[in-house]
């Protein structure tokens, strides 16, 4: 494994790397803290939240069950004091776009010339399939930019190329949290169904109202099955996406209420999984976890195949499929090279008998079973982050990494970059502005219960008007 050279010299015991993690929400902690344990096992893991309105909550954080041995939420400017202060080896930015490139120019500042900087990595949570160009150059930077598959490793390598900046920090690995146990269908027949929703997909109420429904009428069709909606937060919690219409609002309003087989469950999304027959989603990431693991997985099409949803991401997966066709008993299977060039090949492909899936689509079971060698060859014996540990390694052995060069400077865009910092309490030039950044004494613990609970009361605030005020205040426009 990767360790440090930095914090200690060459003739004395090498010790293990110490990381940092930097996340804006709950799936990208997730995300984060299980990259910085692919990257660099036996690490010491200091956690940082970064202040927003998608900040997790305990629960929240409990739920993903990833520890840090230290967490704290911090700003921008916290965080960038604090990776200067603390010399870290590895530094990995698991935030949206605008956030990483804040870091990135913050990290420029603080080390402007060659020096002994921590590498700094970055990536996606799962599916990328809106704000590729802008995204990517957001990322655009990091010494490591992670792609969770050999088909984002291209496209991530082709929108560098294309406007000639650097791609050579594209490194192909997988998502970090594929794993748990290979699918064991009990029967022919799915007996328990997992409704994965999301936050902000689909977005109208008359849309997520419809696939709730849809979700009630297939456990009201088939009650020897049990449906489960998975929920991603409870009631005043938020994640990376506003969620307007929570769909336990939407639960209360089903016609003859939710049938007895069918509930609202929370939960870590892998426990859920152990327990799956079918996974059913939009677009949700949780289809590449529900995939990798061999459980039939159908992404739906009632609202048609479009960017807006995301659900085109998988054209090809052998996957999209109707409520209707659910209904009549199919149980799609993913497509082998759709699935290796994703980075989720099957950890193992069972054989399943004859049932309403091979009566409603023959040619999926025949399809399954044909590229079945070929899914498993794809996976067999591989470690999705060794070439990422390689390269990580090779950084560290450096006396001295190169400044950061993100490709948004004053010349490239000298319009956009400057409100990206500003909105992070940061310069143009990457220092934080004014009292950004807290000097001083550490704040008693009064003050620190008082801050928490003034920003506890600022998101609730937040929170409301996003669910409760502006869908009104829409509707009102409508009339």
């Amino acid at each position: 494994m990767p360790v440090s050279n930095r914090s200690a010299q060459r003739s004395a015991p090498r010790s293990p790397l110490r990381v940092a993690v930097l996340a804006d929400s709950d799936t990208r902690w997730k995300w984060g803290a299980l990259t910085a344990r692919r990257l660099a096992p036996g690490h010491r893991l200091t956690g940082h939240l970064l202040r927003g309105r998608a900040t997790p909550t305990a629960r929240q954080l409990g739920e993903v069950g990833v520890r840090a041995d230290r967490l704290t939420e911090v700003t921008c400017a916290e965080f960038l004091a604090d990776i200067e202060r603390e010399r870290y080896d590895v530094v990995v930015l698991a935030l949206v776009g605008g956030a990483v490139q804040a870091v990135l120019h913050g990290v420029r500042a603080l080390w402007p010339d060659p020096a002994a900087r921590p590498v700094i990595v970055t990536g996606y949570v799962g599916v990328v399939y809106e704000k590729l160009a802008d995204g990517l150059l957001l990322r655009h930077g990091a010494d490591l930019v992670l792609a969770n598959s050999r088909h984002d490793a291209r496209r991530f390598r082709a929108v560098y190329e294309g406007v000639g900046a650097d791609a050579g920090c594209v490194t192909e690995t997988v998502l970090p949290f594929l794993g748990g146990a290979a699918y064991e269908p009990a029967a022919s027949r799915a007996t328990t169904v997992v409704f994965a929703v999301q936050p902000s997909v689909p977005e109208s109420r008359a849309d997520r109202a419809y696939l709730l429904e849809r979700a009630a009428g297939h456990a009201r069709l088939h009650p020897d099955r049990e449906v489960l909606v998975k929920l991603r937060s409870r009631p005043g919690e938020h994640t990376t996406h506003l969620e307007e219409q929570p769909y336990q609002r939407l639960a209360a309003k089903v016609p003859g209420g939710l049938p007895a087989n069918c509930r609202l469950a929370y939960g870590n999304m892998g426990e859920v999984l152990d327990g799956a027959d079918l996974l059913v989603t939009v677009s949700s990431t949780a289809a590449l976890e529900s995939l990798h693991r061999g459980i039939p997985t159908a992404v739906l099409t009632d609202l048609g195949i479009r960017e807006a949803l995301g659900n085109h991401h998988f054209l090809g997966s052998g996957c999209l499929a109707s409520w209707d066709q659910l209904d009549a008993g199919l149980l799609p299977q993913g497509d082998p090279e759709w699935l290796a060039a994703q980075g989720v090949a099957p950890l193992a492909t069972t054989p399943r008998a004859a049932g309403p899936a091979a009566v409603a689509d023959p040619a999926n079971a025949a399809a399954g079973a044909a590229g079945a060698s070929a899914a498993e060859d794809a996976t067999d014996g591989a470690d999705g982050f060794a070439a990422a540990r390689v390269r990580l390694a090779a950084l560290l052995e450096l006396p001295g990494l190169p400044p950061v060069a993100p490709y948004y400077t004053l010349t490239t865009a000298p319009r956009y970059l400057p409100g990206i910092l500003a909105r992070h309490h940061l310069a143009a030039d990457g220092t934080p502005l004014p009292g950004a950044a807290r000097e001083g004494a550490e704040p008693s613990r009064l003050r620190r219960r008082l801050r928490s609970h003034l920003r506890d009361a600022a998101r609730g605030l937040y929170r409301h008007g996003v669910q409760r005020v502006a869908p009104l205040i829409r509707r009102m426009g409508e009339l």
